[in-house]
């Protein structure tokens, strides 16, 4: 799985086209397709995980169409996703209602609406009713930090 976007830096996609060129790049140089510059040599990725949280939120939807695309010519491309807890994601929200993603880890955390609390779990569990029904993917998981000190 490789995975795109990350905690800094500012990133987009300024067009379907762009879009399209983005996926073909990834295809081609970490999944299933064929190119002289692939950076892991031969290893051959199945997925992209999209954890966008930054620049804008336009055609990230656009993206997982195409990147899902060159998962009908026999190689299965499984999308991912880390949003953010507040539901819809802020950056990758439209993106999600596609129905393409497999996996969405969404990242209780950080987030005080809807992170945890050992005090009240209430947030939590409205926030996790809200992702299990709105969001059309194969597997929804709820993503916590491991670390005591974390929930304070």
């Amino acid at each position: 799985m490789l995975s795109i976007g990350g905690g800094a830096g500012s990133y987009n996609l300024t067009s379907a086209e762009d879009a399209r060129q983005v996926a073909t790049y990834l295809w081609n140089n970490f999944l299933g397709g064929i190119s002289s510059s692939r950076p892991l040599g031969d290893a051959i990725l199945d997925g992209v995980d999209f954890d966008i949280e930054g620049g804008t939120n336009q055609h990230w939807d656009d993206l997982a169409k195409y990147l899902s695309g060159y998962g009908k010519r026999g190689t299965k491309v499984y999308l991912t996703a880390a949003p953010q807890c507040p539901s819809p994601d802020a950056w990758v929200g439209g993106a999600l209602k596609t129905g393409l993603f497999y996996y969405v880890w969404v990242q209780f955390y950080n987030n005080p609406p809807c992170q945890y609390s050992s005090s009240s779990i209430g947030n939590l569990e409205d926030a996790w009713k809200q992702w299990t029904t709105d969001i059309p993917a194969t597997k929804v998981f709820l993503g916590l930090p491991a670390a005591p000190a974390s929930f304070r």
